[in-house]
């Protein structure tokens, strides 16, 4: 999905009356001048058979411009069984990644046309209407004064503090927060072979010069394109990519000559953030880099799936939601808490589809998802150690079908495979087809994408408790996770 921004011009500011002043009348002019569908395995695989749809739970917009929450559901034909499936409807990206399309986090990427001068005329007009208008009440409100004092005192002098006093911003205020923040934040610029490409966010992750982002914002650049990091100060280095995920939506890239004084951002832990926590958010939306806003976390574990847009790539996260205004171009970039830690990687939106600023594009309406930072830490750390995703699994095929009961393993897997992975951590745990997973550990399972969203946010190794239904009655078994590398 993109995000790069394609600028429109800013329409001119409403006129105001004039405003009434106590002065006295002008002579009468002599003349006047004339008018003028899919079950999916647990660790990602999509088998045969099962009749997906879209994912329940919060469905967003990919933050870099891909419109995964308001592509059509699945269809009811038998499931691709290559990976990765169809994606459900998901969340637009909230970044300008690659290949995005309408109504996602960014626009396509377009070569810059000739700029004709009109939206700045635009912004000039309006900037000329309010001095109209403030010199305007400024004259009446002087002309008031003037007169009164005359009538008093005979002085208009006012005077004036010569000192406002020194302006001190604490570490844990927003701006002191910012100050520290941004000189280790990116803006990304991937285009491809063919010179398609957007617009995304991207941190300092270590002093070795790697930069932790969304998959969907350097898809463009993966096989042979072409990616730039710019930092604030207008230094930019051409970059490459290290490893990227499509099913965490992460991406590692490194930058080539990387500058010696790095300072990567101190990261959180997502486990312990809690509802109304603040938050801050930075990236370039629509293109403005080094953008910062304001918020709070909505909700944590939030189930959402969300999709570049072009049907071939869907990913899923038990996201952080928060109501910081993000948009197309701030994908991977930092979702920090009130001390500047990073809790985050700003992922995806949900819109109401309605396209802005002239491009077609949707935009924040409080509703942003971000992968959380305990899960994209383990994801980048491998991709850089390997360059490769590592998925934990369950070794089962789940249906992908719009449901609210739970996650039901389907009766067929991808490619015509069992459904329960002979051997694999279901079976060992007594998991069958027809099973419904209902609990994940204390986290509610109401569909597939859930569960895989929720397991994705283990690791290999780990033990789990997977409450299930099978023939009206309830059971409850230990899984430990099973392992696959790669997103193929």
């Amino acid at each position: 999905m993109s995000t790069e921004n394609e600028g429109t011009a800013v329409p001119p500011a409403p006129s105001a009356p004039p405003v009434p002043v106590d002065a006295p009348a002008a002579p009468a002019p002599q003349a006047q001048a004339p008018q003028g569908p899919y079950g999916q395995d647990a660790q990602g695989q999509a088998p045969q058979g099962s009749q997906g749809q879209a994912p329940q739970g919060s469905q967003g917009q990919d933050a870099s411009g891909g419109d995964a929450a308001h592509h059509p559901g699945a269809s009811s034909s038998a499931p691709d069984p290559s990976w990765p499936p169809p994606p459900p409807p998901t969340a637009p990206y909230g970044d300008g990644g690659s290949g995005s399309g309408p109504g996602g986090w960014g626009s396509s990427y377009q070569q810059p046309a000739p700029k004709s001068g009109r939206g700045r005329g635009g912004l000039v007009a309006a900037v000329l209407v309010a001095a109209l208008v403030a010199g305007g009440l400024g004259g009446g409100l002087g002309y008031v004064l003037a007169k009164d004092n005359d009538e008093s005192t005979g002085s208009t002098t006012v005077s004036a503090s010569a000192n406002g006093g020194d302006v001190k911003r604490d570490p844990g205020t927003t701006a002191g927060v910012a100050a520290k923040a941004l000189p280790s934040t990116v803006t990304i610029q991937a285009e491809s072979t063919s010179g398609e490409g957007g617009t995304g966010t991207g941190f300092v992750f270590d002093k070795q010069g790697h930069i932790v982002t969304n998959n969907h914002v350097v898809a463009d650049a993966v096989d042979g394109g072409k990616l730039t990091a710019t930092f604030p100060t207008g230094k930019k280095y051409d970059a490459e990519v290290v490893g990227h995920a499509q099913g965490y939506d992460v991406a590692v890239i490194k930058l080539k000559d990387a500058p010696s004084d790095l300072k990567p951002l101190t990261l959180g832990d997502s486990d312990k953030v809690a509802v109304g926590d603040s938050t801050i958010a930075i990236g370039a939306p629509f293109g403005l880099s080094d953008t910062v806003t304001t918020g709070i976390i909505s909700a944590k574990n939030r189930p959402v799936a969300s999709s570049d847009g072009s049907g071939s790539q869907a990913s899923y996260m038990s996201a952080l939601q928060t109501d910081a205004s993000i948009n197309p171009g701030n994908s991977g970039g930092p979702l920090l808490d009130a001390q500047g830690n990073v809790i985050g990687i700003n992922s995806a939106i949900q819109s109401t589809g309605n396209g802005g600023f002239g491009t077609g594009q949707s935009g924040s309406i409080g509703l942003g998802f971000a992968i959380p930072i305990n899960q994209a830490k383990y994801v980048a750390q491998e991709l850089i150690k390997n360059g490769k995703p590592v998925y934990a699994k369950i070794g089962a095929s789940v249906s992908l079908d719009d449901s609210s009961d739970g996650a039901q393993i389907t009766d067929q897997g991808a490619g015509g495979a069992a459904p329960v992975e002979p051997g694999g951590p279901a079976a060992k745990a007594g998991l069958k087809p027809g099973d419904v997973i209902t609990k994940l550990d204390d986290r509610v399972i109401d569909s597939g994408p859930t569960l895989i969203g929720e397991i994705w946010t283990h690791q290999p190794g780990d033990k789990v408790t997977i409450t299930y239904e099978r023939g009206g009655k309830q059971h409850t078994v230990d899984v430990t996770l099973g392992s696959r590398v790669g997103d193929n």
